[in-house]
């Protein structure tokens, strides 16, 4: 737990900066784009990670099953907004270029949703598949 809070302030932290750094620039429909997505989608992150509670790890174990808050309709919120969050990020600092790193992290995370979802199936069983029937990646 104090890992994830130590992620969590290091993470707010250099957002902060970075916002601090660029303040002063003018409100562009890019740099508005990217705060419309960015924030609400950096909220939901943090959300799904707190909802997550224990059973987050780095690599796919099974310790419980989730289906509570966002997990109750997205299996893997933490991969959707994180991947928003980035997204929203390089549109706010103007760097729209930088999206097509996009490209590889989702093939990236479609691969580890299925690494986890094998080892959940295994686990839990037809629990697990009843869950995966009702909710959305």
């Amino acid at each position: 737990m104090k890992t994830n809070l130590t992620t969590l302030a290091v993470a707010i932290a250099v957002l902060a900066w970075g916002v601090v750094q660029v303040w002063g620039q003018p409100w562009t429909p890019m740099r508005i784009a990217g705060a419309v997505i960015g924030l609400p989608s950096f909220a939901l992150l943090i959300l799904a990670r707190i909802q997550l509670g224990g059973s987050f790890s780095v690599g796919a174990k099974a310790q419980a099953l989730v289906t509570h808050g966002l997990y109750s309709r997205i299996r893997n919120p933490i991969y959707v907004f994180g991947g928003l969050t980035i997204a929203g990020v390089f549109l706010f600092f103007r760097v729209p270029k930088f999206l097509w790193l996009l490209a590889a992290l989702i093939p990236l995370q479609i691969y580890r949703a299925g690494k986890e979802e094998r080892v959940l199936a295994a686990k839990f069983g037809d629990e697990y598949r009843a869950y995966k029937a009702r909710t959305w990646l």
